[in-house]
């Protein structure tokens, strides 16, 4: 087992966390559905649904953030450190989302229960597109140098400098916007089937939420399109024989045709989420949705992130410096951090299995509203 091995190894262990992190994402895409509903019956169900799986969401991107730190280090540096607002943006809308499932339906809340839904909104929207924002950098680049002597100034190690905006030229950068906007809408779609899969005892509820499931489905394909056009046609980074590093036109593209199975994985998964979205709309009472769209969009979010780590390509490109852009290889902790490390992930199937377990039996009964009532935890 080489540094390479466990270098590829730990950029799947992100890739799978990244996947799952996007698929939990119904949980805030539930939440950008609850503005939109006059019934308070309806948003009561609505945010007790979800309220069983914001944590998940929440823990899976805090493991995706601490994951990134412990195997390759000069990524979170550079970006975390770097593009510093973007995160901390990203940061304020899931702290939000935290105090509202805890403090929404309390005894002497203040700013009532109207207040926390529109916390709860912002994360669902607001969150959702900046954390597309985010991974869109992997392929469109960020605006940063990487200089490894900079360690040895006593007046400033700092390894990466950013622009002087930190962050928030990526938020205004048109083609991560159409990323972002793809996510979001993902996350409705998804947070809709989620409704119709888990939410019982109301014929209107259910029909309302088909309805919206193919506004938003079609919403979603469509920036999904522009977004799966743009990175066919990107430039991206290549490492060459001698260590350096080179741009190369269509590189995104030709990732994909080398690693044919990449791309088979990639339609298969487009092709679930068209299933679940289209069955879900045309079929009286599908209510299996969510599990075609879900696994769907985790085998596409993994094919995208291999296309932007494997097959000798840099996984953040600078803008700046092509000789900047990180690498699996040059970003990347010890042979010792990782190896030890590899160990400690065989734990991995049986954190999953206890999720799924805990999960059957959370939903082992659909979300009415005579069970919001008997609940004493009700959010």
């Amino acid at each position: 087992m080489t540094l390479e091995f466990f270098q590829t190894y730990w950029w799947l262990l992100i890739s799978i966390l990244g996947a799952l992190l996007v698929f939990l994402l119904f949980v805030q895409g539930g939440q950008s559905m609850i503005l939109t509903t006059r019934s308070e019956v309806d948003r009561s169900l609505m945010v007790n649904s979800i309220g069983r799986k914001w944590e998940l969401t929440f823990t899976t991107l805090v493991v995706f953030g601490g994951a990134f730190f412990a195997s390759f280090p000069l990524f979170y540096s550079t970006s975390f450190g770097g593009a510093y607002w973007l995160w901390m943006l990203i940061l304020f809308t899931f702290v939000g989302q935290a105090v509202s499932f805890q403090y929404r339906r309390k005894n002497g809340n203040l700013y009532g229960t109207r207040f926390y839904d529109w916390l709860l909104f912002l994360n669902g929207t607001v969150g959702c597109f900046l954390l597309g924002v985010a991974v869109s950098m992997f392929f469109f680049g960020g605006e940063f140098t990487v200089r490894m002597g900079n360690i040895l100034d006593p007046g400033a190690p700092v390894i990466s400098q950013w622009a002087p905006t930190h962050g928030f030229e990526a938020i205004f950068c048109w083609k991560n916007w159409i990323l972002g906007l793809a996510v979001v809408f993902l996350a409705r779609t998804q947070g809709v089937l989620y409704f119709m899969n888990n939410v019982g005892g109301d014929h209107a509820f259910f029909e309302e939420n088909r309805r919206s499931v193919l506004l938003n489905g079609v919403i979603f394909v469509v920036f999904f399109l522009a977004f799966v056009a743009l990175l066919f046609t990107a430039q991206g980074y290549e490492i060459t024989s001698d260590g350096g590093i080179v741009p190369v036109e269509y590189k995104y593209f030709f990732n994909y045709i080398d690693m044919w199975w990449c791309l088979a994985i990639f339609l298969i998964g487009v092709v679930m989420v068209l299933f679940g979205v289209l069955k879900s709309f045309f079929a009286p009472r599908f209510t299996r949705g969510i599990w075609w769209t879900g696994t769907g969009s985790v085998l596409v979010v993994l094919t995208l992130f291999w296309v932007a780590g494997y097959n000798n390509t840099a996984y953040y490109p600078s803008l700046i410096d092509p000789a900047s852009s990180l690498t699996i290889y040059n970003s990347s902790s010890t042979y010792f951090t990782l190896k030890v490390m590899s160990v400690v992930s065989l734990l991995i199937p049986f954190v999953l299995a206890y999720i799924a377990y805990v999960w059957y039996k959370m939903d082992k009964k659909p979300v009415t509203p005579e069970s919001i009532a008997e609940d004493g935890h009700a959010y």
